[in-house]
């Protein structure tokens, strides 16, 4: 299923008024949401997104549910552990703008490769709690 983030903050609809403090929450909610999925089954974030959804993986495009999927599970390596060093959340003109960096461990190197990732989380409906993944940016932070 879609995040719901009605689990982790109040049931009240997301507007575009809403404060920061509710932003935030739907934000990190997200976020632990996300990359907890991603490290134990890539395999199940398929509900996250919908059919207009765009990920730009490196550089390469991918859209919808199926498409954002098969590139997870394609990707070259059995075990992964995110972890988050930032978390910001603002409000966009649409939803939530969540901008994310991190380490990534691969199949337990002892150096980890460092990420940023960005997603632009819409609502499902106006004025919902109900969130999808719109966009999502992935980048390996080389130098």
């Amino acid at each position: 299923s879609r995040l719901d983030p009605s689990k982790f903050v109040s049931s009240q609809s997301f507007t575009m008024a809403s404060n920061q403090q509710q932003i935030e929450q739907i934000g990190r909610a997200f976020v632990s949401h996300y990359y907890t999925t991603f490290d134990k089954d890539r395999s199940q974030l398929g509900p996250l997104y919908q059919p207009q959804s765009l990920l730009s993986f490196e550089g390469a495009n991918f859209v919808g549910p199926q498409q954002i999927v098969e590139k997870f599970v394609s990707l070259p390596f059995k075990a992964l552990q995110h972890e988050i060093k930032s978390c910001d959340c603002a409000p966009s003109a649409a939803g939530i703008l969540v901008f994310v960096t991190g380490d990534l461990k691969v199949d337990g190197e002892a150096n980890p490769l460092k990420f940023s990732q960005v997603f632009l989380l819409i609502p499902v409906q106006p004025n919902t709690s109900n969130f999808y993944v719109h966009n999502d940016v992935f980048r390996l932070n080389y130098g």
